[in-house]
């Protein structure tokens, strides 16, 4: 193990207490109190994962996330202290991989970073070929088999199934989505996201009503099983 994690937060007891629980599971960790110094120490230091605070002195944490995502892929968890869905989506479309709300737990914060760490090491590691039960996408001939049968998907349809499979458990919201697909950000929510994935469950799923792949995740937007 022995990934290096960053955790910034301008609450020591905060830092202290997942400090100390990281460290008993195996983890390296960096300290940083505010956002410029985050984004310092992340420049130079290179950590495997941010735990990064969305209120901060000096620059505020969605600052910091978009700053993060446009220079590096390296893994985000927010946190915030405020508990409100909006909180969340704009974290979700600033590039954060997971968000927890304060108070939390530590071992769930430990559990969160495990997950993600997965996550991202299985996104390294099948660059070529995803393979889910049943389910291959070919990622460079940009085609998809399910039991042995081509899955006639349009170039839309294939982007989004490939975006979401790269990162079984992790929510997209419609803006990410959106991104992913025309390669720049969009303002507010295109339902147009709905359209595609309606029809990519019929094509995939045995019930689209009923969906094993594709899950929808009520108020923020869509994720690939991790259980498929």
């Amino acid at each position: 193990m022995n990934e290096l994690i960053l955790v910034v937060d301008d609450e020591p007891k905060i830092v202290k207490l997942a400090q100390d629980y990281l460290e008993k599971s195996g983890y390296r960790v960096l300290k940083a109190n505010d956002g410029e110094l985050a984004l310092t120490i992340a420049r130079h230091e290179k950590p495997d994962l941010v735990v990064l605070d969305l209120m901060l002195p000096k620059m505020d944490g969605l600052d910091v996330c978009r700053i993060l995502r446009r220079e590096s892929d390296v893994p985000v968890i927010m946190l915030t202290a405020r508990g409100e869905e909006t909180d969340r989506l704009i974290g979700l479309e600033m590039g954060a991989d997971d968000y927890i709300t304060k108070p939390f737990s530590p071992r769930e914060l430990v559990a969160r970073v495990r997950a993600v760490l997965r996550r991202a090491s299985g996104e390294v590691r099948n660059q070529g070929m995803l393979r889910v039960g049943e389910l291959e996408i070919d990622l460079e001939g940009h085609k998809a088999t399910l039991k042995g049968e081509s899955l006639q998907l349009t170039r839309y349809e294939f982007n989004i199934l490939a975006a979401l499979a790269r990162h079984p458990g992790q929510t997209f919201t419609r803006a990410q989505l959106l991104d992913k697909l025309h390669g720049y950000a969009y303002e507010g929510f295109d339902r147009s996201i709905d359209a595609h994935i309606r029809n990519l469950r019929r094509k995939l799923e045995a019930d689209s009503a009923d969906p094993h792949y594709i899950l929808t995740v009520y108020g923020v937007g869509y994720k690939f099983s991790d259980e498929a």
